[in-house]
């Protein structure tokens, strides 16, 4: 939802510089909305970064659990 709504605000800040809008106006707008979109980003990344480590952790546990299984 961050990253999406970053690109929103990426669109209205341009749209802005389109419609004439004091330079100040749009690159502070503009700034902003870069800021909440590299977040977004920051936080998929995160979270994909947290799922793989999660994995990794549980993957040899499974491993372990499953070799101690008497073999017919």
């Amino acid at each position: 939802m961050v990253i999406g709504f970053g690109v929103c605000l990426i669109q209205w800040a341009s749209k802005r510089m389109q419609d004439g809008a004091a330079t100040k106006d749009w690159v502070v707008a503009g700034t902003v909305a870069l800021g909440v979109f590299n977040a977004g980003v920051s936080l998929f990344g995160r979270g994909v970064a947290e799922s793989v480590l999660y994995q990794l952790k549980e993957k040899p546990e499974e491993e372990s659990s499953n070799s101690k299984l008497p073999q017919d």
